[in-house]
């Protein structure tokens, strides 16, 4: 094979960028400003870009139909302004209409109440914290007739025979129910609480399967076994669970019996002779009478039940079907039945069948009010009662004591002053509140279980602005039954809800801490801590705020109490770092580290920490320090009582890395730690700032993650430097820089990923560079390159194992960006560097499968031409580049063209090998591939250069693998050079380039 000798094409970068620069046009509006379109009428009128214009001209520029038309259109004008086809009867379209309307009335409707309903807790939010929070170790026991251990795929439901008249039918199914009520129950005994669970989940589901076979007897067979659970206390503190379970239950027979009936309702809209479902916001005259009776069937049914809570229950959960027969009935169904709960005799059956008729109120008629007052009132009529002999036996029964029992009763009173609360007015909610504190002035009254729940359920606002008053009736109540920590708690959730008037916030604070420092249970002092310390946060300095966590701890600290209120002690710290956005303020109190010292369990530790370093982040923060103007974060902070804080916190993380850490945590760990060493800023005193990456350097040593970012932000301390001298480096910033240089040479070969070595080795390379350090710059650059042959085959990235031929090729062409600047070294040669790199290559396993290597050759020649130049293309400011050093002598270039030469010789040797094992392929898109280089950096005047291409044309299209479209477009590119000045060679070499198509 001929040998080829490499010339580079004389360059002028200056002219090339200014020939391909386009001219720009000065405008006057922005060409992407959007176009304002208005309709008026039967004309269009445009404004925006050129408006001006359009508007000048429009008296002469007149639409031709304008003259016609002018006043209103004829066909408008012949049908009074309707679609002519609206004219005759269309009973689909009408009804589409119709269906359309009902829809947007509903979507308004539903829209207005979601609203309103803000302020509203819902029900659903309110049930998995009664599930959790009233549980039972006790044997729970369920009453049913379909559900048993062994038999409950034994039962056998009654088939219906025919009847022949109505009165036959009703006979009928009223023997069903006595049938029920007399003999075929049975009673399910030592039922742990997760299997009590599973039975009413079993309940639930038989109902649905019922119910689907068009078994309505047995459906409501079903919800009265429900209902008659509920009057079963024996295992009482499981009964607002039990309650919740039930309750879903009877949601579901009602919402069953409601669409039953609605999908049954077809009527017949005006003018439309189909009949359609009702729509959502139906009324009463819309609904067929076979509906109604369908409907009044259903209550009479339920009127027949003989006991009082079953029926109470299950007509309350079909309550809305009153709305098939009637729009004014809800306000005296929900009173006639709340009058009737005053047949249940025990209190806390009673209370909860009142929550449960509230509960459907505000489903059917939020509006009305009167229903739920009364409950109330009812429930204060009969509030002696839970004091009386008849609980007390019950309590000695179960071994409950007062406190625990009244705490059953919240749950209900709170969602029934909720639901009193609700848009009311204040007058109203002060009537309730009188007479709340009449019975507490009553004889044997104690009404801390309705203050309680009064200010659980009234406005945060309505309890803050008399909070004095509030507090004297907390004090009034009677120390035993219903703990009075739990009044304290409960108006403290009030009162970091809503301000209490100013003049009053200091003795609010001091009457109530009063209390609760003299509470000698753990769990009831943590209780009340837990919230009251929002409270000065609030409200007041750093000094109050101190004094309630020296308390805390205080509290906390005997017999080792905190380890067992981790979650509350978490709870605090994350509260005050939400109100507290000054760290200075926050490490200056002396009890806030104490504080976190309480937690000594290592993973607790580790949140809080994490807790800390994440509000510390989110927060600007403004210290009195100044940021380096450079920065482009949020600002940062140099005051030293943050700093060491802070330290402390990150190595409590840091240390807790180990083995068994997962990559998810180090993550995470790793990203807190990078956000503060990035916050920390002394300004102008680079010095104090290197020294403190060093102690950063030596206290997170296991986490790559922080190194990499220590190693980027001494960088970042070397760049802002060489900005502030302007380049112009004294004898101390030089040593600086130099300083920078060797942190990041020793810190860089501690990481053990070969990919994050090798990118900071590239960027502490430039870096140096640019701040004139040439000697550190070349140590740099040495270490990449022999750090290259340590790169492994494969690497895990993205749950996949890669090769990692695409990352070295990748890295090596960025290298050789940076190498055009860099000069020689006077001791090592020309282009030692350049040299190594080629070894690198040479010296490497590639992939026989790939032609990286040869693509890498072929940008080699690229970086040769660029040096090959008396002026590089770019260049570092103040460090003189080999165009400066060599000054274009002729032993450089025959250096260069040695060098060109072995790999011409390669390349080519590489296509020769590729067509002797049959790889065509390769070998036409290497050979394109190379003539394109050669046209783009390759002195085409030259004949030994021309010649190479030419033969290139040929082998890319000798065995007929070239891609033709490829093939056109290259020849398309050549014409265009041939066109241009000085673009004689390339016409000839058009000339002789042919273009073969495929056989």
């Amino acid at each position: 094979m001929a040998a080829y000798e490499w010339h580079a094409k004389p360059r002028n970068y200056e002219k090339e960028i200014s020939d391909r620069t386009i001219q720009g046009e000065p405008i006057t509006d922005h060409p992407l400003k959007p176009m304002t379109i208005t309709v008026t009428e039967s004309k269009v009128k445009k404004t925006g870009k050129g408006a001006g214009k359009k508007q000048s001209s429009s008296s002469s520029l007149l639409d031709p139909l304008s003259g016609a038309l002018e006043g209103s259109d004829p066909l408008t004008s012949a049908f009074d302004g309707t679609d002519p086809l609206s004219a005759f009867s269309d009973p689909l379209s009408q009804a589409a209409a119709e269906i359309a309307l009902n829809k947007t009335q509903t979507d308004s409707k539903a829209k207005n109440k979601s609203h309103s309903d803000d302020d509203f807790e819902p029900w659903s939010a309110k049930k998995a914290g009664i599930l959790s929070r009233y549980t039972t170790s006790e044997k729970l026991s369920i009453t049913t007739s379909f559900l048993s251990a062994a038999d409950k795929e034994k039962v056998v439901v009654k088939t219906q025979v025919a009847q022949s008249t109505v009165s036959d039918k009703v006979k009928h199914r009223l023997e069903q129910l006595d049938d029920f009520e007399e003999g075929s129950v049975k009673e399910m005994l030592n039922l742990s609480q997760q299997e009590y669970v599973h039975r009413i989940d079993e309940l639930n589901q038989a109902m649905i399967s019922a119910w689907e076979q068009d078994q309505r007897v047995k459906t409501l067979k079903i919800a009265i076994q429900c209902s008659k659970l509920l009057a079963d206390k024996s295992v009482i503190q499981f009964y607002p669970s039990k309650f919740v379970l039930i309750t879903d239950i009877l949601d579901t027979f009602g919402r069953l019996v409601f669409e039953r009936i609605r999908q049954k309702s077809c009527y017949y809209p005006p003018g439309s002779r189909t009949p359609q479902t009702l729509p959502e916001n139906f009324t009463p005259e819309q609904v067929p009478e076979s509906a109604k009776e369908t409907c009044r069937n259903w209550f009479f049914k339920i009127a027949s039940i003989r006991e009082l809570i079953p029926r109470l229950y299950t007509e309350a959960a079909i309550l809305k079907c009153y709305s098939f027969l009637t729009s004014g009935e809800y306000s005296q169904a929900l009173l006639r039945l709340a009058n009737q709960m005053r047949g249940i005799g025990d209190p806390l059956v009673a209370v909860y069948a009142r929550t449960y008729l509230c509960r459907v109120g505000m489903s059917v008629a939020p509006e009305f009010k009167d229903h739920a007052i009364n409950n109330f009132y009812d429930f204060l009529s009969t509030y002696t009662q839970l004091q009386g002999d008849t609980v007390q036996n019950i309590l000695a029964v179960q071994r409950l004591d007062m406190g625990a029992y009244l705490s059953l009763y919240s749950p209900a009173l709170d969602w029934i002053l909720q639901c009193i609360s609700y848009e009311t007015a204040d007058d109203t909610l002060t009537e309730i509140l009188a007479k709340c504190k009449k019975q507490c002035n009553s004889e044997d009254g104690n009404c801390a279980l309705l203050l309680n729940s009064i200010m659980s359920a009234f406005k945060p606002d309505y309890i803050a602005s008399r909070v004095l008053k509030f507090l004297e009736m907390i004090k009034e109540c009677e120390e035993s039954g219903f703990p009075k920590h739990n009044l304290y708690r409960s108006l403290g959730v009030n009162l970091v809800m809503a301000n209490p008037p100013e003049d009053q916030r200091r003795t609010v604070l001091n009457e109530v801490w009063k209390v609760v420092m003299k509470l000698k249970t753990p769990a009831d002092y943590i209780c009340c801590a837990e919230i009251w310390i929002e409270y000065p946060c609030k409200h007041f300095t750093r000094r109050e705020i101190n004094t309630l966590l020296g308390d805390i701890i205080k509290h906390m600290t005997p017999d080792r109490a905190f380890e067992d209120y981790y979650p509350q002690l978490m709870s605090i710290v994350s509260k005050v770092l939400a109100n507290v956005h000054d760290f200075s303020e926050l490490f200056a109190m002396d009890k806030f580290l104490p504080f976190i010292d309480m937690f000594q369990k290592e993973s607790v530790k580790v949140d809080v920490c994490k807790t800390i370093m994440e509000a510390y982040i989110k927060k600007p923060i403004n210290f009195s320090s100044t940021p380096i103007p450079e920065r482009t974060h949020s600002e940062g902070t140099s005051d030293p009582v943050i700093i060491n804080a802070l330290m402390f916190v990150c190595k409590t993380m840091h240390d807790s890395v180990n083995a068994l850490t997962l990559e998810d945590e180090k993550r995470a760990i790793g990203h807190l730690i990078c956000e503060f060493v990035t916050k920390v800023t002394f300004g102008r005193d680079f010095e104090q700032q290197l020294s403190f990456f060093v102690e950063a350097r030596a206290s997170f040593s296991n986490l790559e993650s922080v190194l990499i970012q220590l190693v980027h932000s001494v960088n970042l301390l070397a760049t802002q430097t060489n900005k502030i001298v302007k380049g112009n480096h004294s004898r101390k910033t030089a040593a600086f820089v130099r300083a920078c240089s060797a942190y990041c040479f020793i810190t860089i070969p501690s990481l053990s990923s070969v990919f994050a070595r090798l990118q900071l080795y590239l960027a502490s390379g430039q870096i140096a560079m640019m701040n004139q350090a040439l000697t550190q710059g070349d140590a740099f650059f040495k270490a990449s390159i022999s750090l290259l042959s340590e790169v492994p085959k494969t690497v895990y990235m993205d749950y996949k194992t890669r090769s990692t031929e695409p990352l070295i090729v990748e890295y090596i062409n960025n290298l050789f960006s940076v190498l055009l600047v860099v000069p020689d070294h006077p001791d090592h040669g020309v282009l030692y560097l350049v040299r190594g790199v080629l070894n690198v290559i040479q010296d490497y396993q590639w992939d026989d499968n790939a032609d990286s290597k040869i693509r890498l050759f072929f940008n080699v020649l690229n970086l040769l031409s660029a040096y090959s130049q008396e002026e590089y293309i770019y260049h570092v400011d103040k460090v003189d580049s080999n165009d400066t050093l060599y000054g274009y002598d002729k032993k450089f270039l025959a250096e260069l063209n040695k060098i060109t030469a072995t790999l011409i010789e390669e390349i080519l040797d590489h296509c020769k090998k590729l067509a002797q094992n049959g790889g065509y392929k390769r070998q036409a898109a290497l050979a394109l591939e190379f003539f394109n280089h050669i046209v783009a950096h390759g002195d085409m005047t030259d004949a030994t250069m021309s010649t190479l291409a030419l033969n290139l044309w040929n082998l890319a299209q000798k065995h007929g693998h070239a891609d033709t479209k490829t093939m056109v477009r290259t020849l398309d590119a050549v014409k265009r050079k041939a066109i241009q000045t000085e673009g004689k060679a390339y016409d000839d070499l058009v000339q002789k380039m042919p273009l073969q198509s495929k056989a």
